[in-house]
């Protein structure tokens, strides 16, 4: 019995459920984004993307391509209840349901046929019924595997279907740039271009070994795998999480030490709140800063042991300020407060240099009242 693999990308996502509430929006380039001097966009409708907005692009330059653009600010809640409803569409079909953010997600197909039919016949259906009861577009792809799967539905947007059976994965792979595959990011893809690779077959036509040469040997293999289709990384439900962080893009430079301070402590707060609403203790703590000229550096210490505690996780962050150097002129313009190492909080270590009383009772008024209830109540 052969792997299928189904991968579902919906079309300009938070767009689209904009202009789903909103109708008077559809046909018109609907721009989601932060709305601040130093915003990003999230999505912007099909419509939008003719003038050239694209995700990530900085809201100001999204405004200078498309003056006539409608811009709205994100409403997470609304796009995660939506998102919600496709996922409930997938799981009727499978309980191998990986979400990889709220606009897509893979559904591992193996084995299911003597329920819901052959696999191509479940991705038709998927397709049928994704706009039919939620409204939205969306974009699928099936393949034997996770990496076929979703070129194969990149390949259909927007709003298409592809279906990639195992014989015919080398021809769908062979004209496509080398860019597409898992991995291939701007530094390898100048290496390739470099030497003369610029398309999937280009690249399976080079030795595993001089790739290895190139890229290193895990690297070399990967892109030796990918090139030719192999992918054996399997649909997982849930996934445990690797580490928690909070970052805020200022509007105005930061250049107050105190000030700077204080919004660590914030940020350390708000990743507490997380550690203990997902029920876990972390080990290593994380900082980002980047500066005016979009220079960023990051540290991280390793604490003695698993901690959830307020004071010392906060406390940790702002610590690692002192191994900062803050370049002459500059001022900060983001900061990020992160931890790793998780691990459940099924057991904590008594704090040396903490009260751990003191931790339970900011962790109650936060919950009870609201982040803005309580800043940093620690001593020293």
């Amino acid at each position: 019995m052969g792997r299928w693999i189904l991968h579902v990308d919906m079309d300009a996502f938070y767009a689209a459920v904009e202009q789903l509430d909103r109708p008077e929006l559809r046909g018109k380039p609907v721009i989601v984004a932060g709305l601040g001097p130093r915003g990003v966009v999230a999505t912007a409708s099909y419509e939008a993307r003719a003038f050239g907005v694209r995700s990530a692009m900085p809201t100001a330059q999204a405004r200078r391509l498309c003056p006539q653009g409608i811009f709205l600010p994100p409403r997470f809640d609304r796009y995660e209840e939506m998102a919600e409803k496709v996922r409930a569409i997938l799981r009727s079909f499978s309980p191998l349901v990986e979400p990889i953010s709220l606009d897509e997600a893979f559904v591992d197909l193996t084995g299911t046929e003597l329920l819901h039919g052959p696999p191509e016949r479940v991705a038709q259906e998927v397709h049928r019924r994704i706009p039919e009861e939620t409204g939205l577009s969306c974009s699928v792809g099936l393949g034997p595997n996770k990496l076929v799967a979703k070129l194969a539905s990149d390949s259909a947007k927007p709003g298409g279907l592809r279906i990639v059976r195992p014989e015919e994965v080398l021809d769908f792979l062979a004209p496509l740039p080398v860019e597409e595959l898992w991995g291939v990011g701007p530094r390898t893809a100048a290496r390739l271009h470099e030497k003369g690779i610029h398309t999937v077959a280009e690249l399976r036509a080079v030795d595993l070994q001089l790739l290895q040469s190139w890229f290193g040997p895990k690297g070399g293999e990967f892109l030796w795998r990918w090139c030719r289709g192999l992918d054996d990384d399997p649909v997982v439900p849930v996934r445990p999480a690797k580490s928690l962080s909070h970052e805020t893009t200022y509007p105005e430079d930061l250049f107050d030490p105190e000030r700077i301070k204080a919004e660590l402590r914030r940020l350390g707060l708000l990743v507490v709140d997380r550690l203990r609403a997902e029920g876990l203790l972390a080990q290593t703590v994380q900082i980002k800063v980047r500066f005016s000229d979009f220079t960023t550096v990051t540290r991280q210490t390793r604490l003695p042991e698993p901690t959830d505690h307020p004071c010392l996780l906060a406390g940790e962050a702002v610590g690692l300020l002192s191994r900062v150097a803050f370049p002459e002129g500059q001022g900060v313009r983001l900061l990020g407060v992160g931890v790793a190492n998780l691990v459940p909080a099924r057991f904590r270590a008594l704090p040396l240099f903490a009260e751990e009383r003191l931790g339970q009772v900011i962790g109650e008024v936060r919950q009870k009242h609201g982040p803005q209830a309580l800043g940093f109540p620690c001593p020293g």
